[in-house]
């Protein structure tokens, strides 16, 4: 059974996706936390191989579907990186994007930053999962307004992806 969100609407090929700071069901350290919750809203970092060679640029997203919102919570989104660009450091995602390679853009998240913001799920909202996706693109550069939503993105993403890479772990309210 695939672990991609995406696949009904549609399978791409998967690849790999691997972190130092975050793997599929464990627990997200105190970094990847938001700083309301203790946390460092520390991104992740990220390194991701076996991508299709028709790749032209990539797209990284991170979604909690678990937030009790009824459409999830978008914790960072950044897009137009290179095809040369295989990995992120731990950071890449702090307000600004001075960690970012050149020609990256983020969009605002769920807290209307531009910039990652760490987990914090509300007591009570049992465990939540942190989607945090790759999508290997068929354009080199995503024309969005700067102003779009991550899910703009993803609409956008779906069209143009050739491939994605998933990684998912988790948090519950009281993990740190």
């Amino acid at each position: 059974m695939s672990k991609d969100p995406l696949e009904r609407f549609g399978a791409v090929p998967q690849f790999t996706v691997t972190s130092d700071d975050v793997a599929d069901d464990r627990p997200l350290d105190r970094a990847q936390w938001g700083a309301g919750g203790g946390g460092g809203d520390v991104s992740p970092q990220l390194s991701w191989s076996g991508f299709p060679a028709e790749t032209k640029s990539f797209a990284v997203t991170i979604h909690d579907p678990d937030a009790p919102t009824g459409s999830g919570f978008w914790h960072w989104a950044v897009y137009n990186l290179p095809a040369s660009v295989t990995s992120l450091p731990s950071g890449a995602g702090a307000v600004g994007g001075a960690n970012l390679p050149r020609g990256a853009a983020m969009l605002s998240n769920e807290l209307g930053s531009k910039s990652f913001t760490g987990a914090g799920p509300p007591p009570g909202t049992g465990t939540h999962h942190y989607y945090i996706v790759v999508h290997a693109l068929d354009v080199d550069h995503l024309d969005l307004d700067p102003e779009s939503t991550p899910a703009i993105l993803g609409f956008n993403a779906h069209f143009h992806a050739l491939g994605r890479a998933v990684v998912v772990p988790v948090a519950t309210a009281g993990d740190i």
